[in-house]
C-alpha cells in the first residue's frame, strides 16, 4: 500500500460505534478498496474448502504453472452439480421422526452470499412425503362461490402470460428454538434456515379469478395441496389477490417436486403454511374452514388469555450470517460483519448492527437492489480487538416496525406459543475467536444448552 493509501485508509477506520464498528461505505470508498482488503481477515467457517486450507498452503504447488493447467478439463454435463469442493454446502434435514416424510430440512443460510437461494438448497417443510405428480394427470380446480367452476389443465397454465417476482418465504416455525430458556448450538442457518428468497414466476392470480368470476359473497380462499396430507389453508381473499400468483417457475426453471411441482401458491410476504405446494384446489368461501394448521397449530396463547390467530404477515427480521455460530475469527483485525433481513410488510429501511451486546449500534450498508419481502443483504466492517464481543442485528422495515429484542417479544407474547419468533439474534465472540449462540438478557434457565423443541406443525 503507498503512503497515501495508507493515510486515507488510517483517517476512515474510526469507529462510529462501541467495540469497533466502523463506517459502513468503507469498502466503496474510492482509493480505499484494495487497502481495506488487504487488511481483511477471514472468518473461518465450517466446509470441506475451509478445512483443506488449513492444511493445504498455495506455496505446496507452482503457482504460475498449476496442475489443473496441464491436463484437459472435464467435458460437458446435460445439468450443472456444485464443486466437490463445496459438499458440505447442503440443506440440513430435521432428525428421523417416527412418521416417515414429516418434518424439515434448513438452508445454510451461513454458507451463502447474496440474496437468492439456489433451488437445491430452497428449505422444505413436508407433512407426508414429497408426491410424485405427473403434470399431464394433474388438475387445478377453482370452485366454491363462483360463476363459472372450472378446471385448469398445467399445460394450458403454461400457456397464459406471465410474472416474475423475487420474494422470500418463511415458515411459521422459523427459528423457534428461539423459545427455549437455553440458546442452541447449531450453525445459524441450522437454527433460523426455514426461510429462502427465490424469483417465482407465474400467473397473477387475479387472472384467473377473472375467468371463473367469484361472488360478492366470497371473502376466503381455501388452499389445498395434492400431497398425501393433503394440506389445507385459509387465506382472506383480499390478502390472497393483493399479490398472489400460481407459480410454475423457481429461479427461471420448473419448480422442483421439493418445492410444490408442478404448481404452488405464492404469496409475498405471508407465513410459509399459506404458500401452498402441489396446488390442487382453490375454493372460494365466506368463512374459514378452520383448519388444524390455523386452529391447534397457528393459534398461540396469549399472556393475558387472548389467543393469537392468522397473523398472516411476517415481521421484520434480521440475522448476521458471518461471524456466527460456530465460526472461528483466528486472530484480531479487520472483518466484514454480514447477514440477511427481510419483512413481510413490505421493504427493509435499516438494519442496525451492535458488537457490544446493544450499548451503541451502527447503520449497515443495505446492498442494492432493496426489494419489498425480498432478503436484502447488509454488510458493516468491523475490527475486532481479541476481546469478548457481542453481535447484534435489528432490522427496520417501511412501516416503522423494529425487530424486538428477546426479553421483549417473551414479555408480549408468553411461552404457550411456538411459532412466530423474530427476536434480535445474539452471537457472542470469545477471547479464542469462537462464536457461540447466546442469550445477553439474563434469563434464568433450567434447560441443558443445544436443547431444541421438536414438533410437527413447522410448514
Amino acid at each position: 500500500m503507498s503512503n497515501r493509501q495508507d493515510k486515507r485508509t488510517e483517517l476512515t477506520l474510526h469507529a462510529v460505534a462501541g467495540n469497533g464498528l466502523l463506517d459502513r461505505r468503507l469498502f466503496l470508498k474510492s482509493g480505499l478498496g484494495l487497502g481495506a482488503a488487504a487488511m481483511l481477515t477471514p472468518v473461518i467457517k465450517e466446509s470441506k474448502a475451509a478445512s483443506e486450507s488449513a492444511a493445504i498452503d498455495a506455496t505446496d504447488i507452482d503457482l504460475a504453472s498449476p496442475p489443473w493447467m496441464h491436463t484437459p478439463g472435464e467435458g460437458f454435463s446435460t445439468y450443472g452439480s456444485p464443486s466437490e469442493y463445496e459438499s458440505d454446502v447442503v440443506r440440513f434435514p430435521s432428525p428421523n421422526r417416527a412418521v416417515p416424510g414429516n418434518g424439515v430440512s434448513w438452508t445454510p443460510l451461513h454458507l451463502l452470499e447474496g440474496t437468492i437461494t439456489p433451488n437445491g438448497l430452497h428449505f422444505e417443510r413436508h407433512h407426508n412425503g414429497v408426491p410424485h405428480i405427473n403434470p399431464l394427470q394433474h388438475r387445478l380446480l377453482i370452485h366454491g362461490l363462483v360463476k363459472n367452476p372450472s378446471f385448469f389443465k398445467v399445460d394450458d397454465l403454461l400457456r397464459y402470460p406471465m410474472t416474475s417476482r423475487i420474494c422470500f418465504v418463511e415458515c411459521g416455525g422459523n427459528s423457534n428454538a428461539g423459545w427455549n430458556k437455553a440458546p442452541i448450538r447449531s450453525e445459524a442457518g441450522y437454527f433460523h434456515g426455514l426461510v429462502s428468497c427465490s424469483e417465482w414466476t407465474g400467473i397473477p392470480l387475479t387472472v384467473l379469478l377473472e375467468e371463473v368470476v367469484p361472488t360478492n359473497k366470497a371473502k376466503w380462499l381455501i388452499a389445498e395441496g395434492a400431497d398425501a396430507f393433503a394440506m389445507n389453508i385459509s387465506i382472506p381473499l383480499e390478502k390472497a389477490t393483493a399479490e398472489g400468483m400460481l407459480a410454475l417457475y423457481q429461479n427461471g426453471e420448473r419448480i422442483r417436486p421439493e418445492n410444490g411441482y408442478p404448481l404452488r401458491l405464492i404469496l409475498p410476504g405471508l407465513e410459509g403454511v399459506m404458500n401452498v405446494k402441489w396446488l390442487r384446489r382453490l375454493k372460494l368461501t365466506e368463512v374459514p374452514i378452520m383448519a388444524r394448521n390455523e386452529t391447534s397449530r397457528y393459534t398461540e396463547l396469549l399472556p393475558d388469555g387472548k389467543a393469537r390467530m392468522f397473523t398472516l404477515d411476517i415481521e421484520a427480521k434480521s440475522l448476521i450470517t458471518s461471524p456466527s455460530a460456530n465460526m472461528l475469527l483466528r486472530q484480531p483485525g479487520l472483518y466484514q460483519i454480514t447477514g440477511l433481513a427481510w419483512s413481510g410488510r413490505g421493504r427493509i429501511t435499516q438494519v442496525a448492527v451492535s458488537a457490544d451486546g446493544g450499548k451503541s449500534w451502527a447503520d449497515a450498508e443495505l446492498q442494492e437492489p432493496v426489494l419489498s419481502k425480498a432478503f436484502t443483504r447488509f454488510r458493516i466492517p468491523w475490527v475486532w480487538d481479541g476481546k469478548r464481543a457481542i453481535l447484534k442485528s435489528r432490522a427496520t422495515d417501511e412501516t416503522g416496525y423494529v425487530q424486538p429484542e428477546r426479553r421483549q417479544l417473551v414479555t408480549e407474547r408468553g411461552r404457550h406459543g411456538f411459532f412466530h419468533y423474530n427476536a434480535i439474534v445474539s452471537w457472542q465472540v470469545d477471547e479464542l475467536g469462537a462464536v457461540s449462540h447466546v442469550y445477553d438478557d439474563e434469563e434464568t434457565t433450567t434447560d441443558s444448552p443445544g436443547t431444541i423443541d421438536i414438533d410437527t406443525g413447522w410448514d
